[in-house]
């Protein structure tokens, strides 16, 4: 009979490990809500080992919340081929997929307070350190799509609405957590048709928006997400 060896992990090895748990486990309950001694023991280590990779709770935490903003910028990346109206459905799927699977901690990243206690200037700087991040995956998010409709740089009204539809996507994402009372493929498609009613609005008032407009429209299966927007206000004015 062989008798199994715990493998000594290497530093770094550990560190990841313990930021994997305590993500796990603050994606399933407030952050607030974890001890320590929770982490320790599914991560199958001692109290006094967490401490020696991390000061506290506060510093695994953010931590935690780096790796689930990595994650989150990850969701917004997508190939730039085919029709944007289907690329952006998909780009929607992986980010509800992300806030399904992390909503405590996404809800924690999101809001910016302290979900973890610490009082004094640690407070401050950990609510500074979170808003950098908050800012970190909304600018990655605004910069995709940029990318995704071939603009380097953004006129003040197409970044008005791209920004606005970033921020409409956090709010949707944060109420739906708060009992999941609409079917996730719903909201999913219906950011899609708010991204594009949000472009057609502003087309009526400048012509470069109207040339934005053109473009994406240009390219739309009948079949695609914008297709079915028009169709449906199409029905609604008739």
């Amino acid at each position: 009979m062989t008798t199994g060896v715990r493998r000594r992990m290497g530093v770094e090895e550990r560190r990841q490990q313990l930021i994997s748990v305590a993500l796990d486990l603050f994606s399933r309950r407030s952050p607030d809500e974890v001890s320590i001694d929770d982490i320790a023991a599914a991560a199958g280590i001692s109290r006094p080992l967490v401490y020696h990779y991390f000061p506290g709770k506060l510093s695994l935490y953010e931590a935690a919340l780096r790796r689930a903003s990595e994650e989150l910028k990850a969701r917004f990346t997508e190939p730039h081929e085919g029709p944007l109206g289907a690329r952006l459905l998909h780009v929607m799927h992986r980010f509800f997929a992300h806030v399904d699977e992390y909503g405590p901690g996404f809800s924690a990243l999101m809001r910016g307070g302290p979900a973890v206690s610490a009082t004094g200037s640690r407070e401050k700087e950990h609510v500074s350190t979170t808003n950098a991040l908050i800012d970190d995956v909304r600018q990655s998010a605004y910069e995709q799509m940029l990318a995704h409709l071939g603009i380097a740089e953004a006129p003040p009204r197409l970044e008005l609405v791209i920004r606005s539809w970033i921020s409409l996507a956090e709010s949707t994402a944060l109420i739906w957590l708060d009992g999941r009372r609409i079917p996730r493929e719903e909201l999913e498609l219906q950011l899609v048709h708010d991204f594009a009613a949000l472009v057609a609005v502003s087309a009526t008032r400048d012509e470069g928006m109207a040339d934005v407009l053109r473009a994406i429209l240009k390219d739309e299966p009948a079949d695609g997400p914008f297709a079915e927007l028009i169709g449906r206000l199409t029905s609604l004015a008739s």
